[in-house]
């Protein structure tokens, strides 16, 4: 998916999308290949602050360059567009998942991390302090599957190819808020 069609789809799912900088190549591609590219990943972000959210995910830190995702879903429901191609956002995960997100199967419990994640997903971070008390905006749930699906349906995937990274790697427990499960099912729903 190129980054024009990646913003076209975003826009055709009815989301309010801002190009944030050199977003369309800003990637870490030099570390590694980006793809093939399997399914879309749901993060948290564990900041407070569109703005500062936005900017840690596009700068990333010292531990960790950026991108750290390719949209980052604020509370108002707006995606920010920070890179395309490879982000340090899935880190290694499980295969067994991998395999199920290709399938589009159920997933099994993630119990190792022996994949890199950051080449098979597109991944979106969302503003929330993913402590299960900072409150998801109607807008932002809406954001997530209309982000998700956009994605999916330019590949021709089902909702099964969306998956959070507490299904992808073990000790992850983003995004914290919602389930994957309910999520999924609003995929599912849009998708028809």
């Amino acid at each position: 998916m190129s980054a024009s069609s990646l913003l076209k789809a975003l826009k055709a799912e009815g989301l309010t999308v801002v190009e944030v900088g050199d977003w369309r190549d800003h990637n870490r591609n030099h570390k590694g290949p980006w793809g093939p590219v399997h399914g879309v990943m749901i993060h948290h972000t564990v900041t407070r602050g569109s703005a500062a959210t936005v900017e840690i995910c596009r700068k990333g830190h010292e531990s960790l360059p950026g991108p750290l995702c390719h949209g980052v879903i604020t509370k108002d429901g707006r995606v920010h567009l920070v890179g395309h191609g490879r982000a340090n956002h899935a880190g290694p995960g499980d295969d067994d998942v991998l395999r199920a997100v290709i399938a589009e199967k159920a997933l099994p419990r993630d119990n190792e991390a022996n994949t890199d994640g950051n080449r098979h997903f597109y991944g979106f971070e969302c503003e929330n302090l993913g402590d299960g008390d900072d409150p998801w905006p109607a807008a932002q749930l809406d954001a997530i599957e209309r982000a998700a699906a956009a994605v999916c349906r330019h590949h021709g995937w089902n909702e099964r190819s969306v998956i959070g990274h507490l299904e992808w790697q073990p000790g992850k427990v983003d995004p914290r808020g919602f389930t994957m499960a309910s999520m999924r099912e609003r995929i599912r729903d849009r998708l028809k």
